[in-house]
């Protein structure tokens, strides 16, 4: 009786089984040995589709990129309402997938979809009236902030044992062993927060603009 034939291998995958690697165990957790194991095949297999393991992770950090709606951009919004449709869009793709926001945060480099996503963010800056350079500026303003939301959580900081803040140490942490327990009511109103403000502060400096005034 012939044997089942295993699934080729292909970079689809390996990007499969890498990103699950590094959703569970981080970064450093992802090794060709260890993906060869989750795919049943010899390590040297793996460089016929990528050269290195940083070829592997570039790849899983544009599949996540790749998750990220842009439609928001295609003229119908206006760049206020555009850009913050998108945050909420990117902040949602990196999400389940915290681990990889280190790679996603060294910039897009030559990975298609972050390109894609630089130039969609620039593209409708600059159709809006933005001077080049700050739109470029705008779209490094809010990757810092939504790749930092998505980091790690404010609230989940905090323990939930209030003997944990004595309050002859911490006077204004009385309730801070309640935050853990809001983690998404404080992560989420905390994101909602601060993607006003910058958007109210673009606002500001659009108005000045000498062809927006």
């Amino acid at each position: 009786m012939a044997r089942p034939r295993k699934p080729l291998l292909s970079r689809d995958r390996i990007v499969e089984a890498a990103g699950s690697l590094v959703d569970a165990e981080g970064l450093e957790a992802v090794s060709t040995r260890r993906l060869a194991a989750a795919l049943g095949v010899s390590g040297p297999s793996l460089y016929n589709h990528f050269r290195t393991k940083d070829e592997i992770l570039e790849a899983v950090a544009d599949a996540v990129s790749a998750r990220v709606d842009l439609s928001m951009f295609d003229g119908a919004r206006d760049w206020r309402t555009a850009l913050h449709d998108w945050a909420h869009s990117y902040r949602d793709a990196l999400a389940d997938h915290p681990n990889i926001v280190p790679v996603l945060a060294r910039g897009p480099g030559r990975r298609p979809a972050g390109l894609r996503v630089a130039d969609a963010v620039f593209g409708a800056m600059t159709a809006a009236g933005w001077p080049p350079a700050q739109a470029t500026r705008i779209g490094a303003l809010m990757r810092y902030f939504i790749l930092g939301s998505a980091v790690a959580s404010f609230a989940g900081g905090f323990v939930d044992d209030e003997t944990a803040y004595d309050p002859s140490d911490y006077p204004h942490l009385g309730q801070a062993h309640l935050l853990a327990e809001r983690r998404q009511e404080v992560d989420e109103g905390a994101f909602e927060t601060g993607l006003a403000a910058l958007l109210d502060g673009l606002a500001l400096q659009y108005a000045a603009l000498p062809d927006t005034a």
